[in-house]
């Protein structure tokens, strides 16, 4: 029984001491001298602009949110569509429904204008 684990666990192994070489080795054969440049912020290959505790605008929170909200229904659909052949009529009845909830949320964020961008 043990002989079915014994290939996952050299795998295991492998991949450790493969991380555990890369990670000596740049430290032994790499550079190490600090530069301003090197420790500065950087974000996005931009120097950063304004302070940290600037604020921001509530619709980038309202779009992130509804960015989510349709991830997580994509996450939903993925697997529907998979078995979607198998599914008895009751399954595809509950997507429509599921479609449609998100469709109704969809319709009045837009018409609310949290989908705009100013």
């Amino acid at each position: 029984m043990t002989d079915s684990y014994l290939g996952i666990v050299f795998v295991g192994v492998v991949g450790i001491l493969n991380a555990v070489v890369i990670v000596g080795l740049t430290h032994l054969v790499g550079s190490t001298r600090s530069t301003t440049a090197k420790s500065g912020a950087y974000e996005s290959g931009m120097p950063p602009l304004g302070g940290t505790r600037q604020r921001i605008s509530v619709s980038f929170y309202i779009v992130a949110m509804l960015f989510i909200v349709f991830d997580i229904e994509t996450i939903f659909l993925l697997p529907w569509a998979v078995v979607f052949r198998s599914l008895p009529l009751g399954g595809f009845l509950a997507m429509v429904m599921f479609l449609g909830v998100l469709g109704v949320g969809l319709t009045y964020a837009w018409k609310k204008g949290a989908l705009e961008w100013d």
